[in-house]
């Protein structure tokens, strides 16, 4: 089963219809809401983790593209710097998806890209600047 982040960015005109239901009932992928933010009568943002094989992930993007909504995928917004790295481990503790986690075997910084939901926190917290990129602010 694949996985893949997503930014959806719905203006007022769309964001009351019911798309999302449609994402699990006519393209079978599974979502989880891993982050909102809705202003009513303005815009709603919100962040989901879309699972399903690759063929329903990428045709339910494209029906919410289509009916509106901009869709943003969040891997490889935030990078780190192998080499500026110290692997102290500060951007685990503020990463709420785990996407930055320790190898216990190696005590290395592993970094899922996969996983990141682009929220810059580990840019805060990353003491030598290893961590950089565009991070998504929903405030």
């Amino acid at each position: 089963m694949n996985s893949k982040n997503v930014l959806l960015i719905f203006n007022k005109k769309i964001m009351y219809k019911p798309l999302i239901y449609r994402l699990a009932r006519d393209f079978d992928v599974v979502f989880n809401v891993l982050e909102a933010k809705i202003l009513p009568k303005l815009e709603g943002r919100l962040i989901l983790e879309l699972r399903g094989t690759e063929e329903s992930i990428n045709g339910s993007i494209e029906y919410l593209v289509r009916e509106g909504v901009t869709v943003e995928t969040l891997v490889n917004r935030i990078v780190r710097d192998d080499e500026r790295c110290i692997n102290c481990g500060a951007c685990t503790s503020v990463c709420r998806v785990d996407a930055l986690s320790i190898d216990r075997a190696t005590m290395e910084v592993k970094f899922d890209h996969e996983k990141c939901v682009a929220c810059g926190l580990c840019k805060i917290a990353c003491p030598v600047g290893a961590m950089s990129g565009a991070s998504i602010d929903l405030d």
